[in-house]
């Protein structure tokens, strides 16, 4: 049966994806919500889903992801103000993985960014009103910049089979097409940006709808494309995420947090000349060095559920930290996760204490991330 929105909401202030019809066809058993928006978090079972995609390939609706769009002669000069990252090394065509930071060098938000044109980018966000931050960096910039969110809707293709399911739709350039290039398509007349992205760290695409009346017609013409690849329709995996080391914005690190703190330093480019919003904040946080770090850790004992709140983490009956994110991986056999401790206890091996509700408290260890395939060596197949 498809899921019952009147439990979540009443009128029409949260917003539906152009999948959503889609979702609620193939059985969509919960959402949640996400920018202002109603998000598909899973069709069955997590752990099975989790081995789906694994194994075999899966389509998520991501739409939730919104874009800011910055267009305009001085676009360039305006998007490189926002991230520390130089975007002079950014092809048109190009993505790249960037942080928003203020002028205290808190992170707004982690977007991918892409550079469709010389002036013309867009950045595809968690959950963060970056529109607001940007229109209002804007007002006082003195640069000519048009600054909005326009018509485009990401599906996310993932999985060991999602570059046939790829292939199947756009043809052969598909295997040309590098880890975070992107290229401009037209599927049956429908308009389109294909990147080489995803949050699993499988092998996978982001297909950005540029018609918001052509989700249903698009949904199907992949879940076509992908039958013969055992297609399915999930939620996103925290499974794979946490596997693959990826940091989930407002759960593992918000506004609060830099990128020192949280292992995202090579979000810096130490050489960028240009100013950035929170260029000086950022070299006093390296200079004197950080109090607290994200690390990964193993929790030992039976399996776990994945967190709905952060958890106490203890050291020699001192409260040192919190869990951030903590969920059972079944292809390693154990708990793994992310916990923000003091800088004394965030050592590889330090011996923490992690009290899970209702199993008491747990011995855990910190432990390298990301815990599967730690060179990245799969997305880039």
């Amino acid at each position: 049966m498809p899921f019952d929105m009147n439990l979540v909401q009443r009128g029409a202030r949260l917003r539906r994806s152009p999948f959503f019809d889609a979702t609620q066809r193939y059985g969509a058993r919960g959402y949640t919500v996400y920018n202002h928006m109603l998000f598909p978090i899973a069709f069955g079972d997590l752990e099975e889903e989790y081995w789906h995609l694994v194994n075999h390939v899966t389509l998520w609706d991501v739409a939730v992801e919104r874009q800011v769009e910055i267009t305009g002669p001085d676009a360039f000069a305006f998007t490189n103000l926002l991230t520390p990252r130089e975007l002079a090394h950014c092809a048109v065509g190009q993505g790249k993985y960037v942080v928003i930071t203020d002028e205290s060098g808190g992170i707004i938000n982690d977007p991918v960014l892409l550079r469709l044109g010389h002036n013309h980018f867009w950045l595809a966000l968690a959950d963060s009103d970056v529109l607001l931050w940007a229109k209002g960096v804007a007002l006082n910039a003195g640069l000519r910049v048009e600054i909005r969110e326009p018509d485009v809707s990401p599906l996310q293709l993932q999985g060991p089979k999602a570059k046939d399911v790829a292939i199947a739709l756009f043809g052969e350039r598909v295997r040309a097409l590098r880890y975070y290039h992107f290229f401009e398509a037209s599927l049956d007349g429908i308009p389109l940006v294909v990147t080489r992205t995803g949050w699993t760290a499988e092998i996978g695409y982001e297909i950005y709808l540029r018609d918001g009346s052509r989700g249903d017609d698009l949904w199907e013409r992949i879940m076509a494309a992908g039958r013969a690849h055992q297609i399915r329709p999930t939620g996103p995996s925290d499974i794979r995420r946490i596997e693959a080391g990826i940091l989930n914005w407002g759960a593992d690190f918000n506004l609060e947090n830099n990128v020192y703190e949280v292992g995202l330093e090579r979000l810096v480019d130490d050489a960028k000349r240009t100013p950035y919003i929170g260029r000086e904040a950022l070299a006093r946080i390296k200079a004197a060095g950080v109090a607290r770090k994200l690390v990964g850790i193993e929790i030992a004992g039976p399996r776990i559920e994945f967190n709905a709140v952060k958890w106490p983490v203890d050291a020699a009956g001192e409260t040192v930290g919190r869990v951030t994110s903590a969920i059972w991986s079944p292809r390693l056999d154990r708990n793994i996760g992310y916990a923000m401790v003091s800088i004394a206890h965030a050592a590889l091996g330090a011996a923490l204490r992690v009290d899970v509700p209702g199993a008491g408290a747990r011995a855990a260890t910190v432990v390298p991330m990301p815990f599967v395939d730690p060179s990245k060596e799969i997305p880039k197949q």
